[in-house]
């Protein structure tokens, strides 16, 4: 059985770096390129698309947002559902349409949380903070108040 099992295994990456030669599916830290957001983001993130398209009509997509100390993501709701993985430090969350620091939990590395559509939401880094998120596409971002959307400004 163990032997079955290796070789399980070795076909398994084989067909995984197999694949990663035209169309990457896998990726090392190293390997994944971030650049600037869409103006729905305030300035001072990155973004990287890991998978899919988040602007496409349908379909699954995977993005990572790395931010600086301090980042600030005022009140928003998403209207499809938001699974969020904590890649690297502390994410500060808070519920509601006001940003109330006070009333924020932290989620370090490691936490996952998913926020079904319509929650209305904001958030803060503590320290640099990557974040994967993962969800049907279209994204979409709607702020609680329209002031605090950055395409706007």
């Amino acid at each position: 059985m163990r032997k079955i099992m290796l070789a399980v295994s070795c076909v398994g990456v084989a067909v995984l770096f197999a694949q990663t030669g035209s169309h990457q599916n896998a990726f090392t830290p190293d390997q994944i390129k971030y650049g600037v957001p869409p103006p729905f983001v305030a300035a001072g993130a990155r973004l990287a698309v890991i998978e899919g398209d988040p602007t496409a009509s349908s379909g699954d997509f995977t993005i990572r947002l790395k931010m600086p100390d301090g980042y600030k993501i005022a009140p928003h709701w998403h209207p499809k559902r938001e699974n969020v993985t904590v890649i690297s430090g502390d994410f500060k969350v808070g519920m509601g349409d006001k940003f109330d620091e006070s009333k924020m939990m932290t989620f370090p590395a490691g936490s996952f949380a998913y926020l079904d559509p319509d929650m209305h939401h904001y958030a803060m880094a503590s320290g640099e903070v990557v974040v994967q998120v993962h969800g049907m596409a279209p994204l979409q971002f709607n702020y609680v108040n329209s002031a605090d959307d950055p395409s706007k400004k």
